[in-house]
């Protein structure tokens, strides 16, 4: 059997590389096509971040904060279907946190601090297990406990605010009226 190897790229897809800074007759000869000085004519000088304004201060920065913004006291889930826990798990098992980090349906590990875990109610469902979970929807869990199954809710410990709360806690303040209260007790 004969094989034909004649592989070549796609029209185009090779460039012959610029060669700069061989004198005048190359046409790319002592500026090299980056025109006279500048920033742009430095090496690394094209591409400054997103937002810079050439030293002015930068729009984002100009403009006033405003408003509120609920991004620090937003609650994360990892999201579980009941279709994905039909193919890991054998009837009569408990889903819980370490078994689905064993299955590999959610990240994390033992010691890190763990995205609280939901299940839903997509995919098929046959089976009678037991969760132990941080939150359910209504329908998976009415899917659950028509196959005698059972879903034990276990509440996330509260997050700490530690975006916003490090304010009021400064310890120099709150230190010297402790010390000042304990002195007038004596």
């Amino acid at each position: 059997m004969a094989h034909d190897f004649n592989l070549h790229a796609p029209v185009g897809a090779n460039k012959q590389k610029k060669v700069l800074g061989r004198g005048q007759g190359s046409g790319r000869g002592t500026t090299s096509g980056k025109g006279h000085k500048g920033q742009q004519a430095r090496s690394g000088g094209g591409n400054p971040y997103v937002g810079f304004e050439g030293g002015q201060m930068p729009l984002y920065r100009r403009l006033a904060r405003r408003g509120f913004s609920n991004h620090p006291f937003k609650q994360e889930w990892q999201i579980i279907n009941l279709g994905e826990i039909e193919k890991r798990y054998e009837a009569g098992e408990t889903v819980d946190y370490s078994s689905l980090t064993k299955k590999r349906l959610v990240k994390g590990s033992a010691g890190s601090v763990c995205i609280p875990v939901k299940i839903l109610a997509n995919g098929v469902f046959s089976k009678k297990l037991s969760f132990k979970v941080d939150a359910a929807s209504a329908s998976a869990v009415e899917k659950i406990q028509k196959l005698g199954g059972d879903v034990t809710i276990i509440p996330a410990p509260e997050k700490p605010n530690s975006a916003r709360g490090s304010k009021n806690k400064s310890k120099g303040a709150g230190a010297k009226t402790q010390a000042a209260e304990a002195g007038k007790d004596k």
